[in-house]
């Protein structure tokens, strides 16, 4: 099973709002050439909302055919119609994709019956391992503990990506999981590191994006239980970790990319480029991570 740090990697788009294929084959490299763990594609960070179906489905299989099996592919196939969530899994499954990441259906705001049938009925129509997502700030709906537990006996639920940021609640699952196959990954970079000491496998990543290595580094020492190690990363990175957020996920990350000079600043709306007031945050943040050059 996969663990340690995957980016929740970002589709990079021309300044005309095209994706940007070229630069979607750099990152890809980039990642490989700097530890990643695993790749989401087409997950939140990648706007999967303003793709069209063909494009997303180009995405995910973009990215598979470029990672060629060195590292897994997880695909982002989260929808808030269940027939729409089947038909991109079964597809990510198809192109050959490892794993797909799938959110909670978002706006229409189901139960958690209705949750648990939704992910049900998605295993049943897919041979691909299903990673759960629930990430309530940005879907409107939160998947109790108690659904979750309830999802890991399904076959095919192989994971969760918890992005709620509570870690007492990440307790709760950590100990309930211990010592079974099913695996926990945090969604929260600002808590992921203390989230892994805790007992998770990994995080999914948008800092990930811009500190590749380092994230690595930091998941790899926290699976370790190198605490101090861990801490010691994390430190250089928590201003990426709260500055790629000043504007909604991915502004920040995109327009961090490209100061890095590894894509243009294409951004889909209703989304924008980063506002001028948090440019110098970001640059600052990158410098002390050590992505730039002082």
């Amino acid at each position: 099973m996969i663990k340690g740090s995957m980016v929740a990697l970002v589709t990079p788009m021309t300044l005309t709002g095209e994706v940007d294929w070229e630069a979607l084959d750099r990152l890809i490299d980039f990642h490989l050439d700097n530890a990643t763990d695993g790749i989401v594609a087409a997950g939140t960070t990648g706007e999967p909302s303003t793709l069209s179906f063909a494009e997303h489905f180009d995405v995910i299989r973009r990215v598979v055919e470029r990672v060629k099996g060195r590292i897994p592919v997880i695909a982002g196939t989260g929808a808030n119609a269940t027939t729409e969530a089947i038909e991109l899994t079964r597809y990510a499954s198809k192109v050959g994709a490892d794993y797909c990441l799938s959110a909670t259906p978002y706006y229409n705001k189901p139960t958690q019956e209705g949750l648990y049938l939704h992910y049900k009925a998605i295993a049943e129509a897919s041979d691909l391992p299903i990673i759960l997502y629930n990430v309530p700030g940005r879907t409107a709906v939160d998947m109790h503990n108690e659904t979750v537990l309830r999802l890991a006996e399904v076959d095919k639920i192989v994971a969760l990506k918890d992005a709620t940021g509570d870690l007492e609640r990440a307790k709760f699952l950590v100990d309930s999981f211990r010592g079974t196959d099913f695996k926990l990954f945090s969604g929260d970079d600002a808590t992921a590191c203390d989230f892994i000491l805790m007992g998770g496998q990994g995080d999914i990543s948008v800092t990930a994006n811009v500190a590749p290595r380092q994230m690595h580094d930091m998941c790899a020492a926290a699976l370790a239980g190198d605490e101090s190690l861990a801490h010691q990363i994390n430190t250089r990175l928590l201003p990426l970790h709260t500055g790629l957020f000043v504007e909604s996920n991915p502004i920040p990350a995109k327009w961090a990319l490209y100061e890095m000079g590894l894509i243009e600043r294409g951004i889909r709306l209703p989304l924008t480029p980063l506002s001028e007031k948090y440019r110098t945050t970001i640059h600052e943040a990158l410098e002390m991570a050590g992505v730039l050059n002082k």
